[in-house]
């Protein structure tokens, strides 16, 4: 007789107020294998996975474990049917250590008093650790640790649960490629364990390496599923948004010739920058109408220049010039003076104010520009939120809906919206398309083609080397807080970033 599923969800429906999320959706996982999850922002991913973890009720269906079936009202349910799940946003102690945090809610303890077992929490820890193939203090506090680093973190701890089932949110959404690698061969060594696993991911080159098969939603229900040896490129883009997308910009230079400015002028030169903390300085210049790429592995000290450069981590020493004028920036207001933007890396720390309205968010950085005598203008707001929603297809049930309620990737069209609407002509992108779905990717893509046509200059830091290459004039490369390499034309390759990256030199690019 045929073992039943894992896991099996049937006719699954959840609603909330104004929107029916889930509608009729079946979903099943076989131990020893990965489905990948697929779908556009929106389409009821995030709804299910919370379903499945306990965090939400589902309105009507069934869902069993080895074919018993399951009642999921909380987490403990869950976690008990031994369904670990990785979320999107991470769920990490900051102010509590790595070690603390792996084995939170169940440290090791000895003798009649229930002490804590340090020694043991130490093995556990390391070993723990070393699958995911992390190298780490274990005291260290997780506030402390790259985003790349936490999120290694955080699925070495779902690892260590033993769990029957794992589910992974858009776990490399923050990853390098070799942290994304070494995450890959733990999931083929847990499919091989007998595992089942369920993998959410807007990223279809990983959904054609890990998954057995790919199951897709669209508008809260299931709109088709693909077999292994079926997963290609457009055949998951046709079930997903029904309609065939093209990929980025071809090089904006011919190959092998360096990409000028599009207007020929500087509009940002930075001259050895060196962030509070960093042990190099770094010099660059970003023409008008370029979009210039940073490449390079998590903690390379990408993410800290274009922070200095807006303002939100102090100088230590270096010039920044906006059209060769020299500024003084010491906080982001005198960067959104100079008109330049930042789009954060971690959109709900530092890019939205989630207990505020989308349309709050969206008029957040100009809305003195919207009133009058120091007063809101109410409708002048809502005019310019809706402009956006349109121009970036945000869907949310009104412009009121607070924006904790959206989807990751409609958030992060908040993020870019709010930046967009406020104008300014230096846009500095910290992983803009992280948690994106890849309807909503090209979306972004085209706006950033509009920006650049109109004069705008950008900055991209992105650890998808596929979104550098295609949207890049020139790409730097940083390794340990410095720019290790420029390539341009036929140089730009992905195997030239991660030599640089790596420490090594590429074909031809140029070393810094």
């Amino acid at each position: 007789m045929t073992a039943a599923p894992r896991l099996r969800a049937q006719g699954v429906w959840k609603a909330f107020p104004g929107v029916q999320a889930l509608q009729d959706v079946d979903l099943e996982l076989l131990a020893g294998t990965v489905v990948a999850l697929a779908g556009e922002n929106g389409a009821g991913k995030s709804t299910l996975i919370k379903i499945l973890a306990g965090l939400y009720a589902a309105d009507r269906g069934t869902i069993e474990i080895d074919g018993s079936p399951l009642e999921l009202r909380q987490v403990s349910d869950a976690t008990a049917a031994g369904i670990a799940v990785i979320h999107q946003e991470l769920e990490l102690a900051e102010n509590l250590s790595v070690a603390e945090n792996l084995f939170l809610g169940r440290l090791p303890t000895r003798g009649r008093f229930g002490l804590r077992d340090n020694s043991e929490l130490e093995r556990l820890s390391l070993t723990a650790l070393d699958r995911v193939d992390l190298d780490l203090d274990l005291q260290t506090p997780v506030a402390e640790l790259a985003l790349g680093h936490k999120q290694l973190l955080e699925i070495a701890r779902a690892l260590s649960q033993e769990a029957a089932v794992l589910i992974l949110d858009e776990p490399t959404s923050s990853l390098s490629a070799a942290e994304a690698q070494t995450l890959f061969s733990c999931l083929d060594e847990l499919r091989e364990d007998g595992l089942a696993v369920l993998y959410i991911t807007h990223r279809i080159d990983e959904i054609e390496r890990l998954a057995d098969r790919v199951e897709v939603l669209r508008d809260g229900r299931n709109a088709g599923s693909l077999e292994h040896h079926e997963i290609e490129r457009e055949a998951v883009i046709r079930i997903m948004v029904g309609r065939e997308l093209v990929s980025g910009h071809a090089p904006a230079s011919p190959a092998g010739a360096p990409a000028a400015p599009a207007d020929g002028l500087i509009a940002l030169e930075v001259s050895e920058l060196r962030p509070a903390g960093a042990s190099s300085a770094v010099s660059f210049d970003l023409g008008g109408g370029e979009i210039l790429g940073f490449g390079g592995l998590v903690g390379s000290g990408r993410s800290a220049v274009v922070r200095a450069i807006f303002g939100l981590d102090p100088i230590e020493s270096g010039v920044v010039r906006v059209d060769g004028r020299t500024l003084a920036i010491h906080s982001p207001r005198d960067a959104i003076t100079a008109g330049i933007a930042l789009v954060p890396e971690d959109r709900k720390l530092e890019g939205l104010v989630l207990e505020l309205t989308a349309c709050d968010n969206l008029t957040l950085a100009h809305r003195s520009r919207l009133g009058c005598w120091g007063l809101r203008n109410r409708s002048r707001e809502l005019r310019s939120a809706a402009e956006q929603q349109r121009r970036l297809d945000i869907r949310a049930p009104d412009l009121d809906a607070e924006a904790a309620t959206l989807s990751g990737g409609n958030q992060q069209k908040l993020v870019v919206g709010k930046w967009l609407a406020a104008g300014g002509s230096i846009f500095l992108l910290d992983e803009p398309t992280r948690g994106v779905d890849v309807g909503a990717r090209q979306e972004i893509y085209a706006l950033l083609h509009e920006l650049t046509e109109q004069g705008a200059s950008i900055v991209m830091v992105s650890s998808d080397s596929e979104e550098l290459l295609a949207m890049s004039d020139r790409i730097l490369v940083f390794r340990e807080g410095a720019v290790v390499g420029e390539l341009t034309g036929e140089d730009r390759r992905e195997e030239s970033i991660l030599r640089l990256a790596l420490g090594g030199s590429s074909l031809n690019g140029r070393a810094a």
